[in-house]
C-alpha cells in the first residue's frame, strides 16, 4: 500500500505549482495557437517530470535518455536547422543582398540584453550570453547557445525564445509604431523582380558555409546543417529528400526536442528569482532587436535617396515567416496598395542567418573572457 501511495505522500506544492505551469504552456498552445508544435510537447513535458518519483527522468527514465542523446550531443537543434534550410527560399535576399544589413542590426538586442545580464550579478558571462541569445528569436540557436553555456538554465531560456517567437504579432507593432511615424510606414519600396540562376540557388549555400565557416568555426554546426537542408532543397534532384526533410525530419525531432526541454523544467531548477528575470530579460531582448533594426533603418534613411520602409528593419529578426508577415500587415493597414512583403521576407531571411552567425559569434568569443 504504501508504495501506491508514494507519488502522493511525495506530493509537494513546487509539483503543483509546475503542472499549473505545464497545462499553461498546453493551453496557450490549443486555444492561442502560440507556437503549438512546442509549446504543447514542452508543457507536458514539463508536467511529466515532475510528477514526484517520476519513471520517466532519472536513471533509465525516457527524458533524460532523450536528453542525453539529442541535447548533450547536440543533436536535435542540429537536426531542426538541416529542416528549416529545406523550407526557406533564399531567393529574395540573393536578388537583394542589401537586405543582409538588416538581418545584421536586429541582432542588437542579443548583446544589449547580454550587457544587462552581467550587470545584474546574478548571471555569469556564459549565462548572460545565453540569456542575449533569446532576442535572436531563434529557438534552435538558443537551445544550442544554452546547451554549451547554462544548461542549468536549458528550460527557461527555451520556453522563452519559443514563446516570444509566437508572440511576434502582438510584441512587434506596439514597438514599430512607437519608434516609427505613419508618413514613415507608408514609405514605398520598388520592388523589382530579379531572375535568380539555378547555378547561383545551388552555389549560395555552399558560399554561405564557407564564408562563415572560415570567419566563425564555431558557426560551422549550425550554419552548415542549415545550408545543407537548403542545398537539398535547390539542387533539383533531391526532392523526395527535401520533402522528407521538411516534413517527416523536422516534425519528429521538433516532438522529440519540445518533451525534452519540458524533462529539463524541474521544479527545483525551474521556480526561482533567476527564471523570472530571464523571461523578463528574454522580452527585453526580442524588444531590443526589433528597435535595433528600426532605428537602423531609420538611420540608413539620412543618407540613402530611396528610403527604405522603416518596418523593413523589424524582420530582421529570425522570427521566419511571421515577422515578414507582420510587416506587411503593418503597411497595408496604413496603405492597403502598399506591398513591401518581398523586401520584408528577403530582412527575415537575412535574420536567420544572422542569428546563426551572432549565436556562433559568442560561442567564440564568450570563452576568450573567461
Amino acid at each position: 500500500m504504501d508504495i501506491l501511495l508514494e507519488g502522493i505522500l511525495n506530493l509537494e506544492v513546487k509539483h503543483l505549482i509546475m503542472f499549473i505551469i505545464g497545462g499553461i504552456l498546453i493551453y496557450l498552445a490549443i486555444d492561442k495557437e502560440y507556437e503549438p508544435s512546442l509549446l504543447l510537447p514542452i508543457g507536458f513535458g514539463a508536467i511529466i517530470s515532475n510528477i514526484p518519483l517520476s519513471s520517466a527522468v532519472g536513471d533509465g527514465g525516457f527524458l533524460t535518455i532523450l536528453y542525453k542523446a539529442g541535447i548533450a550531443t547536440e543533436l536535435f537543434p542540429v537536426l531542426i536547422f538541416i529542416g528549416v534550410g529545406a523550407m526557406i527560399d533564399f531567393k529574395p535576399l540573393i536578388a537583394s543582398p542589401f537586405m543582409l544589413f538588416f538581418g545584421a542590426a536586429a541582432q542588437f538586442g542579443i548583446f544589449a540584453t547580454m550587457l544587462f545580464a552581467i550587470s545584474t550579478g546574478k548571471f555569469s558571462l556564459p549565462e548572460a550570453a545565453s540569456i542575449g541569445i533569446i532576442g535572436a528569436a531563434d529557438g534552435p540557436t538558443s537551445i544550442y547557445v544554452a546547451k554549451v553555456f547554462a544548461p542549468n538554465y536549458l528550460g527557461p531560456i527555451s520556453v522563452a525564445a519559443y514563446s516570444y517567437m509566437s508572440l511576434v504579432p502582438i510584441i512587434q507593432p506596439p514597438v514599430i509604431k512607437l519608434l516609427t511615424t505613419s508618413k514613415e510606414r507608408k514609405i514605398r519600396m520598388k520592388y523589382t523582380t530579379v531572375h535568380v540562376p539555378k547555378k547561383v540557388e545551388i552555389l549560395f549555400p555552399i558560399a554561405i558555409t564557407l564564408i562563415a565557416g572560415i570567419i566563425a568555426p564555431m558557426s560551422v554546426s549550425l550554419i552548415g546543417a542549415l545550408m545543407f537542408g537548403n542545398l537539398i532543397r535547390v539542387c533539383g534532384v533531391l526532392e523526395r529528400l527535401s520533402i522528407s526533410a521538411q516534413n517527416e525530419l523536422s516534425n519528429l525531432v521538433t516532438i522529440l526536442l519540445g518533451i525534452t526541454i519540458g524533462g529539463t523544467m524541474s521544479a527545483d531548477a525551474f521556480l526561482n528569482v533567476n527564471t523570472l528575470m530571464i523571461l523578463a530579460m528574454g522580452l527585453v531582448a526580442f524588444i531590443f532587436d526589433t528597435a535595433g533594426g528600426v532605428l537602423f533603418a531609420k538611420f540608413l534613411n539620412l543618407f540613402l535617396k530611396n528610403k527604405v520602409n522603416p518596418m523593413i528593419g523589424a524582420a530582421g529578426i529570425s522570427a521566419f515567416p511571421m515577422s515578414g508577415r507582420v510587416v506587411q500587415t503593418m503597411a497595408a493597414k496604413e496603405d492597403p496598395t502598399n506591398f513591401i512583403l518581398m523586401q520584408a521576407m528577403s530582412a527575415n531571411v537575412a535574420g536567420q542567418l544572422g542569428s546563426v552567425v551572432a549565436g556562433s559569434m559568442i560561442l567564440a568569443l564568450v570563452p576568450m573572457f573567461m
